[in-house]
């Protein structure tokens, strides 16, 4: 079995795709050790994660255009010769490439769309978006031999479009660092958060209303930290936001955070918000709860286990509701807020640790090429 996977960028600074797209490759080089190369651009900031695997395959970027038209990847990805190829997200030369040419000689192809294909997403530049679905990706979607879908809401949107064939249900893997833990007494920080990209989908400023409604209703003192780069309209937007809400002096921007600094930010939270409007799985909320932090996460995330797992918060994400939140949050002592994060960390080894979500991917990669019975995490209706 010979698998390529193909994104068009895995820097540190691109997000949750590349994160989840290393550990997925790491999880699976562990099983079928040279079995799953992958192919991208070489990183102008030498970032590249996963930078010195043997799964790594990187090429000089010659990409032109923002679609990245790349006459590098087209030649790369045609002179390959996989028994399947998985192509990571969407709307850039390279991932209609793969799916192409894995049409063109007769290979199985999976396409992960990373949210993609949510209606909130493609109703940014939708004009954009529906001129490249007419040129290229609607028949490299409707012909996928598979998507892989992180979650059943992204199943229901994938279906909405109009994808008829087989969607796997795999989540993300997570990866548990060592030593990641508490590492203060609550109390000693009564902090909230925000981490990730910051866009208007995010919703940042409900969590900033939220937080001048508490405190006018009497919530004890807190800070709040936002952590993510991304939108410069955006971060203005949400520094007005703060000055007009009178919350100068208890709200940090801190900028893009990652590797031992982001888990050092979270394990330090009394919370983490994730106030989007609509979001995929999302890797910030398991490496938070992995910290042993709880977190608050808005009904258009596919996180209905907070609550029944008694590790969170799954709520609306109104301004309103998220001030209930911070208030009852900032009542609890700190023994029952450290019971939701060891419930929390034991969530995530339960179920989405990394080579637990690998053996799922390399079923679902045995099935495709020599056929059998269907994994009971595919669904064909």
């Amino acid at each position: 079995m010979k698998i390529l996977q193909t994104i068009s960028g895995m820097s540190a600074t691109s997000g949750g795709p590349s994160t989840c797209t290393r550990d997925l490759l790491n999880g699976l080089d562990a099983i079928y050790p040279g079995a799953v190369d992958l192919l991208t651009f070489e990183s102008s900031n030498s970032d590249n994660l996963g930078k010195g695997s043997r799964w790594l395959i990187e090429i000089t970027d010659d990409s032109r255009t923002p679609l990245r038209i790349s006459s590098n990847f087209r030649q790369a990805i045609s002179q390959s010769n996989y028994d399947l190829y998985h192509c990571n997200a969407l709307w850039m030369y390279c991932n209609h490439v793969t799916c192409r040419y894995a049409r063109q000689i007769g290979k199985p192809y999976v396409l992960s769309p990373h949210g993609m294909l949510y209606p909130t997403a493609l109703s940014i530049k939708s004009w954009k978006k529906k001129l490249m679905l007419w040129a290229w990706f609607n028949n490299d979607i409707l012909h996928a031999n598979c998507i892989h879908a992180t979650c059943e809401d992204e199943m229901r949107y994938c279906r909405q479009f109009g994808y008829k064939g087989p969607i796997a249900i795999i989540p993300n893997p997570v990866v548990i660092p060592e030593g990641v833990c508490r590492k203060v007494a609550i109390d000693q920080h009564p902090a909230i958060g925000y981490l990730g990209r910051l866009n208007p989908i995010k919703r940042v400023e409900n969590l900033l209303q939220g937080a001048a409604i508490a405190l006018k209703n009497g919530c004890r003192f807190f800070t709040i930290e936002i952590m993510g780069s991304g939108s410069r309209e955006y971060e203005e937007f949400l520094r007005n936001e703060t000055s007009h809400l009178g919350l100068n002096d208890i709200v940090r921007f801190l900028g893009f955070v990652y590797g031992p600094d982001k888990y050092d930010k979270l394990s330090k939270l009394r919370a983490l918000f994730v106030p989007s409007l609509q979001e995929n799985f999302g890797m910030i909320v398991p490496e938070a709860l992995i910290c042993g932090t709880p977190v608050y996460a808005s009904l258009g995330t596919p996180w209905q286990e907070l609550e029944q797992n008694n590790c969170g918060w799954w709520r609306d994400n109104s301004p309103d509701s998220i001030a209930e939140v911070i208030i009852e949050l900032m009542s609890l002592d700190d023994e029952t807020l450290f019971k939701k994060g060891c419930n929390g960390r034991t969530l995530i080894e339960k179920n989405y640790e990394q080579h637990k979500v690998a053996g799922m991917m390399s079923e679902l990669y045995r099935w495709l090429i020599e056929g059998g019975n269907k994994p009971d995490f595919v669904y064909t209706k």
